[in-house]
């Protein structure tokens, strides 16, 4: 298995310093966050989701991609994928992603799932999130750039098994799966061996996070009430040694995308403290 970054994860760093640090941390790929920096929050001090100084801007020309491709390029690194917040159903959105994963060079784009809430049936928000897979797998056949659906809490995809029930009717060549065992202790944890056997073919990529539930201090008709929160690596719920073991014995030889939104570290020293811990977990 091998080494990339998400570049939401050092909001701080130019791409050419994320670069170079990616590769004094023995990082090997990049995933370069795509999203605009609103004006508004251009003076901010730099944060995961708003003035986050490693993103690709939507409108970026072809001399700004260029920039990215470079970056990568100047430290040995893998440009692996262009990850934006697409919505299900953005086909043109979608498309865009994939032009520009393609100038850059990347093998994959993160695509839209539905939000889930209780406000809209989840058998509707299915039918429409499978109608838009279907254009996602034609656009990825033109642009040979693999759309992946995220595991993630808050949308019809919080687990393996419904992330499973959603690609499972497509080519695992062009549709995969980005596997977040992170996302998962928020909402949708189920047997981590039992869901990636199950994914098979379809687990392309995996994120590298952790997170922990804690008491809120409140109690609700006698009730004790809990929130979940993000955490370093080796203090949440995820047992990474372990899961590391069970993605090696589904025969997983993919990379393992750091994105730590603990705030443990400075970028540059989490990326190596994430690339020192894997490393000697995987040994």
């Amino acid at each position: 298995m091998k080494l990339s970054v998400f570049t939401v994860a050092t909001p701080d760093l130019t791409p050419e310093e994320l670069a170079k640090a990616a590769q004094d941390a023995g990082i090997e790929g990049i995933e370069w966050r795509y999203k605009e920096i609103p004006a508004e929050v251009a003076n901010e001090k730099p944060s995961f989701w708003r003035n986050n100084l490693c993103s690709i801007d939507p409108s970026a020309s072809d001399e700004e991609l260029e920039r990215f491709k470079r970056a990568a390029a100047d430290h040995n690194l893998v440009n692996l994928s262009v990850t934006p917040y697409l919505t299900c159903g953005d086909v043109a959105g979608t498309e865009r992603v994939m032009q520009v994963a393609k100038k850059v060079g990347a093998s994959y784009i993160r695509v839209g799932v539905p939000h889930y809430d209780g406000t809209a049936n989840y058998n509707d928000l299915y039918k429409q999130e499978i109608d838009y897979l279907h254009h996602v797998q034609e656009l990825s056949q033109q642009y040979g750039v693999k759309g992946l659906v995220e595991i993630h809490h808050n949308t019809i995809a919080p687990s393996a098994g419904l992330v499973h029930r959603l690609v499972s009717g497509f080519n695992p060549e062009y549709i995969g799966v980005l596997h977040d065992a992170g996302n998962m202790v928020h909402e949708g944890q189920e047997n981590f061996r039992m869901g990636l056997e199950l994914l098979g073919p379809y687990l392309a990529h995996v994120h590298v996070k952790n997170a922990r539930w804690v008491p809120t201090g409140e109690v609700q008709d006698d009730i004790t009430l809990w929130r979940s929160e993000w955490a370093p690596l080796d203090q949440g719920i995820v047992n990474w040694k372990k899961l590391l073991g069970e993605l090696k014995a589904v025969g997983y030889d993919g990379y393992l995308g750091i994105e730590d939104f603990s705030a443990q570290y400075a970028s540059a020293e989490m990326l190596k403290n994430f690339a020192a811990k894997v490393k000697a977990w995987l040994a």
